[in-house]
This record gives structure tokens, C-alpha cells and sequence, in this order.
């Protein structure tokens, strides 16, 4: 191993701990230690502003060999707090390679660990849960480091969206990447789509534009009135990080205007409507963090294999009738998606807009589209 290179410590909060090699930046952080299943798109998991808080664990054992490019980002910069791989490839080999995995991650200022054995680390978190971690370059004695991991804060109760939210509104017509051309721009659009910004995926934007939605992205604490002034046809709930108990605000909004306008939840989204209609969260023992999770939509009986990225779920028994579970999660039975009975409103734990990951679940925007054409039909006659 290079020189280049620094001893580093990963401490687990219940006293577990492994020895590596840093990558990336040197010095110590902290975050809740997390696995994601995914074999490619890193760069789109590093900027997903859903990891706030998180260290990811990669299962995929070679980490690095495809390099970073300005194209495969999800959000302005990365979001997690550390990356663990069981192998760093320093000598990247894509056409599209602008940069090496560990240069990008020291101008951020991340720190990533490596030479560690990411199945037993993957394996202890199954057994044991996810739980709060820190890494170290600096201070290698493993009791200070599992000391430093147990004082830290749990997830449960952080809201986080606040963090990562955009501090302005702003338009983005942005369209989903070709091989040929990059993004493209949408140009003619029909419908209004106001984007509440919870840690939003540039992706999902970009799948709005490219069914012709003009698309306003606004902070997660714009209030309910001001996004009924922009004349929204649907609002969308984005993605995001944390636990959306504390994320009152977002709730109340939510509240008001699940009767007045079309709304499509995702993720952390999918969540907020659910405390919005009646239900409960809880915390899940290790989350759901990948591109190959197995979920059933019960009208059709069909199976999707989905992207995922969430560590909070939908309590699918405190639901109330007026609200219908539509996918569940093959894998542990959890609540996946959920429409309401009577009102323009549905949601979806995953992530449809699949970047990095498959596409079986892109239709749930097209069934967004037309709820919202629908709607707008009705208020016209």
C-alpha cells in the first residue's frame, strides 16, 4: 500500500471496531455506520443528501475503478459523513473518468477507510442494527474511538432535512442524460410541478422535466400557502435524511394540502404523508440501502426491483382505513407504497427515479402525470 496512505480506525458504538487504511481526507468524524448493497454508481450514493449523518458501507468489494465525472451527481456536493470500502482503486479507467474516487473525496474534505473486511462489518450490522460509528486517522486506540462512537446522537429524532434543503426556490428544466447528447433541457411544458425540497435527487427533477412538468423547487419549511400561490397542478415530496417525526413543519403542510392539490411522495416524502394521513414511523434495525430490493405492487401482483435508501419506515398497522397499502417490500413485508382511498394523493418508500439503479418503477411518474391531467380536467368542466 502507498505511503500516501494513514492507519485508520473504524470504532462501532457497541464496541466493535476494524483496521484500515485512509483514503480520501485524514482527521475524525462520526455518523451512523450503514451498509448499501449497490455493485456501481458510488459518486451518485457519496451526493445523495439522503446520507446526512450516515457513514456507507460499500458490499461490492472494489470501489473506485470507473473514477468521478461533473455528470454522475445527484446534488451540488457530497453528503456523507465517511466511505468505507473493502478495496480503493487508485488507477480509475473510464472514458468518461475526470478524476480519481480519492481526489474527490479530499476536496470535500470526507474521509474514506479501506483494507477493512466490509462482510463482517456488514454481517455485525445485520445482527447487531445500524448504529453511530466514527473513523479516525489521528486517534488509532480503539476504546477512545468506541467511547467517542457511544456519546454520539441516534438518527431517531434529527431532523436533518433542514441541513441539505435549498435556501432559495428555484426552476430547473433539466432532462434525464442520453448517451449521445448529456442532459438535455425540457422545452414545451403542460403542467406545474412545486418540488418540496427535503434532500431532493437531481434525478427525480430531471424525470419530471422530461414528461414536459415545469418544475419549482422549494425549501423543505415553505409553507402551504406559498406553494398554493406558485398554482401548482401536483407537489412532490422529495427524498431526504433523518427521521420525519421531528420534521413537524413539513407534516402540517402537508396536511393542508393533501386536499387542495395532486401529491406524489418518495421516500422520506412517502413517510411525511404517512404521519401527514394518520399513521406512524419507526425505526428500521438496519435500513433498506441499495439497487436490488425486491417490492410487489398488490393490485398487479408484479415485482419490481428497486433502488432504496431509507433507514425510517411507514407503520403499514397504524394506517387509517381511508388510506391503501399498494407495494410492500418482499423482503421484510414493510410498507412500500400507499394511495389515498378518496383524494389525488399516493407515495412510495423507494426510489423510481432509480439513480443509480433499475428501471421497473419509472410508470409511477408517468401516474403522477395523469393524476394531475385528470385533476386538471375536473377543475376546468
Amino acid at each position: 500500500m502507498s505511503s500516501n496512505f494513514k492507519k485508520a480506525l473504524l470504532a462501532l458504538a457497541d464496541g466493535a471496531w476494524f483496521e484500515g487504511v485512509s483514503f480520501g481526507a485524514e482527521g475524525e468524524t462520526g455518523g451512523e455506520v450503514v451498509f448499501n448493497t449497490s455493485m456501481t454508481g458510488y459518486q451518485e450514493i457519496l451526493t445523495d443528501p439522503s446520507y446526512k449523518g450516515q457513514m456507507v458501507t460499500m458490499t461490492y468489494p472494489l470501489i473506485g475503478n470507473y473514477g468521478v465525472n461533473a455528470e454522475d451527481i445527484e446534488s451540488g456536493r457530497p453528503w456523507v459523513e465517511a466511505f468505507i470500502v473493502k478495496e480503493y482503486s487508485g488507477y480509475p479507467s473510464n472514458w468518461r473518468n475526470r478524476g480519481s474516487l480519492d481526489s474527490y473525496l479530499k476536496s470535500y474534505n470526507i474521509i474514506g477507510i479501506q483494507g477493512i473486511d466490509t462482510r463482517a462489518l456488514t454481517k455485525h450490522i445485520r445482527d447487531f442494527g445500524a448504529q453511530q460509528g466514527v473513523i479516525s486517522t489521528v486517534d488509532t486506540d480503539p476504546d477512545s474511538l468506541v467511547k467517542k462512537a457511544a456519546s454520539r446522537p441516534s438518527m431517531a429524532g434529527q431532523d436533518l432535512a433542514k441541513a441539505v434543503s435549498c435556501a432559495e426556490p428555484y426552476e430547473t428544466r433539466q432532462t434525464t442524460w442520453d448517451m449521445e447528447r448529456g442532459y438535455g433541457e425540457s422545452g414545451n411544458t403542460s403542467l406545474h410541478v412545486v418540488a418540496y425540497d427535503f434532500g431532493i435527487k437531481r434525478n427525480i427533477l430531471r424525470m419530471l422535466s422530461s414528461l414536459a412538468c415545469r418544475v419549482t423547487v422549494v425549501p423543505a419549511a415553505t409553507s402551504w400557502r406559498e406553494v398554493m400561490a406558485l398554482r401548482p397542478d401536483g407537489v412532490l415530496l422529495s427524498n431526504g435524511p433523518g427521521d420525519p417525526e421531528p420534521v413537524t413543519y413539513a407534516v402540517e403542510n402537508i396536511k393542508a394540502l393533501s386536499d387542495k392539490v395532486p401529491i406524489f411522495g418518495i421516500c422520506l416524502g412517502h413517510q411525511l404523508l404517512g404521519i401527514a394521513l394518520g399513521g406512524r414511523t419507526y425505526k428500521l434495525k438496519f435500513g433498506h440501502h441499495g439497487a436490488n430490493q425486491p417490492v410487489m405492487e398488490l393490485g398487479t401482483r408484479k415485482v419490481e426491483i428497486t433502488s432504496q435508501n431509507h433507514g425510517f419506515a411507514v407503520d403499514m398497522d397504524s394506517m387509517p382505513g381511508s388510506v391503501e397499502i399498494t407495494h410492500v417490500n418482499l423482503n421484510d413485508n414493510t410498507v412500500e407504497g400507499m394511495r389515498h382511498k378518496e383524494l389525488p394523493v399516493f407515495s412510495v418508500q423507494y426510489h423510481p427515479e432509480a439513480s443509480p439503479g433499475p428501471h421497473d418503477s419509472a410508470y409511477l411518474f408517468q401516474r403522477f402525470i395523469a393524476m394531475m391531467e385528470i385533476e386538471k380536467i375536473k377543475v376546468k368542466n
